[in-house]
């Protein structure tokens, strides 16, 4: 990859694209997960690329949720395995996590490059290549899931996520735990728990609330849980974008 100078405006901004161009090029992203980056991007933007206080609420409410949940499971598709696979790696271990590899442009060339590369960074049993069952009612590849990861999860954490799976996930009874820079997605709006952040930012933030929640006690989890409103907090982010826009655009705060 070309040397970014580190002074550069778009410095970190340009080095988070390097990891994707690399994913890509080592045959973990596909092509429509540079499109969806760069949307991402957008969206980010808006954002002042930085994480506000309803996002890290909703972090350490999904974090609270995560240490309850008896079999959390870690979705990762190309562009989360290529962007954030140390944290996934640490978040798995601190929560005993599952890790499965679940993807809409499925190969099992693709499948098997991604557990690959987790791995080699430290990750261990990562699921989704083997003993598959379909998630009723969903036709994309994503349907195809572990038994023994998604499947069976009373938790799932979907970095970057398809609003038709998490719909069906909370269908089947399953809590969802959503990152997702996009509020008005399905995806954030059905989710359980939505974290309206960037991924490489939200999941350093998760495995810090993770750690520093860990040895609260089940008493003290549900109560962080349960006072968090994902409705009202979706509402306040939206609110906030709404408010930054004015103010770049150079017209009057809103009321």
């Amino acid at each position: 990859m070309e040397e970014i100078p580190r002074d550069h405006p778009r410095y970190v901004s340009l080095m988070i694209r390097g990891r994707i161009v690399k994913g890509f090029e080592e045959g973990i992203v596909v092509p429509q997960g540079l499109l969806a980056h760069g949307r991402g991007e957008a969206l980010d933007y808006i954002l002042g690329e930085e994480t506000h206080p309803p996002a890290l609420e909703a972090t350490r409410a999904a974090a609270a949720l995560l240490l309850l949940s008896k079999h959390p499971v870690i979705s990762v598709n190309g562009n989360t395995a290529a962007l954030i696979p140390d944290e996934i790696v640490k978040l798995a271990k601190i929560l005993n996590a599952r890790i499965e590899v679940n993807l809409f442009h499925r190969s099992p060339d693709r499948v098997r490059k991604i557990k690959e590369f987790l791995q080699s960074k430290g990750a261990e049993n990562v699921l989704g290549d083997s003993d598959l069952v379909e998630i009723p009612g969903l036709s994309s590849q994503r349907r195809f899931v572990s038994r023994g990861g998604i499947y069976s999860a009373d938790t799932v954490l979907v970095p970057l996520e398809d609003g038709d799976r998490t719909e069906k996930l909370v269908a089947l009874g399953k809590r969802v735990v959503a990152i997702d820079l996009n509020p008005f997605s399905r995806t954030s709006k059905v989710a359980t728990i939505s974290i309206v952040d960037n991924v490489v930012r939200a999941m350093p933030n998760l495995c810090r609330a993770a750690e520093e929640l860990k040895n609260h006690t089940a008493a003290e989890l549900e109560g962080i849980f349960r006072s968090f409103n994902n409705e009202e907090n979706l509402r306040r982010m939206i609110e906030l974008i709404l408010r930054r826009l004015s103010r770049l655009s150079g017209l009057e705060e809103l009321p």
